[in-house]
């Protein structure tokens, strides 16, 4: 075998035990006599060591032929000692290479590199520990996501993303060629998770990829991301849906400092768990950003506003936009239709998640695509939903990067995705 266990299950208690590890060559010295290879895998590192005499001659030769970041497969015997990292090694009986790494490397695992370079060369960066825990804390963002709502009652869906219209009305769009026509890929499930409220599935989960055609070049905006979404049928008002959005944090965040104690030490990351999520009206968002930073009534809150408000409340959810900042769909409050039922939720300054109640009659949701000058025939799939008996509904979106970037502190949203798209970057 290749491999009998992980370096992390290599105990000092295990001291005359046989095992294989496997990895790659992290580090090579010689001191003395003796010789020291550290193996790393994507649990931790083990040291093996190997004293010239006490070792067969063949064993020196192997590990002497090993260099830096050599894929290699170790097997000997566990030898507790004091001194070792982990207070244990492997005497070795037998190293093989099983790809040899070019030298010099392109980028240096123990020296700070920028992160263009990083991602050119991402299989190289993964092998860093504090890199692969920001994946290790995403994987347990998006399935602690999917478990919460389900114990809930919700149905993990999967909706196209090759469509024939923009979701919000936008230009921002990638093209495509579908055989004879054109397509674009899909911005947000929103139109289709909408369009299955008509259907008898009524609570929906859907996480999936989206494309923007967006010219933004800052630290938090992608052109390819995922979304986790969901959308219920049946609510009273917005207050239905954002309970969940309320209880699924509060689950993510405890799922995570539970399962990923490691990962968030690495990161020097110290989170709590969000008891009950502050709501703020966005007129009560601008009164408490006023004395630092002028908002005209009608403008959307700016990275500094969202830092500001977060500095009082985190997290928070901001309710009750200016009807005319937010998607068509969004349900004007009833009274006063220059504001409608959207809400965003900002955590550490950053906007991690928005949705709104929709509007759900047919005649009034023309009306404002007829407003907003939009082709009502470009929707006419999607309108044929709510000419057949669709209840009120609402839902809310998480972007998944934007999400784990709060949580793992990372200074920019490529750090969190494993190939990164955005204006500049489509290799690797």
């Amino acid at each position: 075998m290749l491999r009998t266990h992980y370096s992390s299950e290599i105990q000092p208690e295990m001291s005359g035990k046989k095992v294989t590890v496997a990895g790659w060559a992290r580090n090579i010295r010689e001191h003395g006599g003796l010789m020291f290879l550290i193996v790393a895998d994507n649990s931790g590192e083990m040291q093996v060591t190997a004293k010239k005499g006490a070792v067969s001659n063949a064993v020196i030769q192997e590990l002497s032929a090993v260099s830096k970041e050599d894929a290699i497969s170790v097997t000997g015997v566990v030898k507790k000692n004091e001194i070792a990292p982990g207070k244990r090694e492997i005497i070795p009986e037998k190293i093989i290479i099983l790809g040899k790494a070019e030298s010099p490397l392109p980028l240096d695992l123990k020296v700070k590199s920028n992160l263009d370079t990083r991602l050119d060369w991402r299989f190289l960066d993964l092998r860093k520990p504090e890199v692969r825990a920001i994946f290790r804390i995403k994987d347990v963002v998006q399935r602690s996501f999917v478990r919460y709502l389900e114990e809930n009652g919700f149905i993990l869906v999967n909706t196209p993303q090759i469509v024939a219209a923009a979701t919000e009305g936008g230009a921002n769009l990638f093209p495509i060629s579908y055989f004879d026509r054109e397509a674009f890929l899909g911005q947000s499930p929103q139109l289709y998770k909408q369009m299955l409220m008509a259907s008898g599935l009524d609570k929906v989960i859907i996480v999936v990829p989206v494309f923007r055609a967006e010219e933004h070049d800052t630290s938090f905006h992608l052109n390819e991301a995922t979304q986790m979404d969901i959308e219920m049928a049946f609510v009273s008002d917005e207050q239905d849906a954002l309970k969940y959005m309320d209880g699924v944090i509060s689950y993510i965040y405890s799922r995570v400092g539970e399962e990923c104690k490691n990962e968030l030490e690495l990161l020097e990351r110290n989170i709590s768990v969000p008891k009950s999520v502050k709501q703020l009206t966005y007129d009560d968002a601008l009164k408490l950003v006023k004395d630092k930073i002028k908002i005209k009534w009608g403008d959307d809150l700016t990275p500094e506003a969202q830092r500001v408000i977060c500095s009082h409340y985190n997290p928070v959810i901001v309710t009750k936009w200016p009807t005319d900042i937010r998607a068509f769909y969004a349900m004007p409050e009833p009274g006063n239709e220059k504001i409608c039922r959207a809400y965003d939720m900002l955590i550490d300054g950053i906007e991690v998640c928005s949705g709104a109640q929709r509007i759900h009659d047919h005649d009034k949701l023309v009306k404002e695509m007829l407003r907003r000058k939009m082709n009502p025939k470009n929707f006419e799939f999607y309108l044929n939903a709510f000419r057949y008996g669709m209840p009120p509904h609402a839902g809310w979106s998480f972007g998944l990067e934007r999400l784990t970037m709060a949580i793992t502190g990372a200074k920019n949203i490529r750090e969190c995705v494993l190939f990164p798209r955005d204006r500049k970057r489509l290799m690797p």
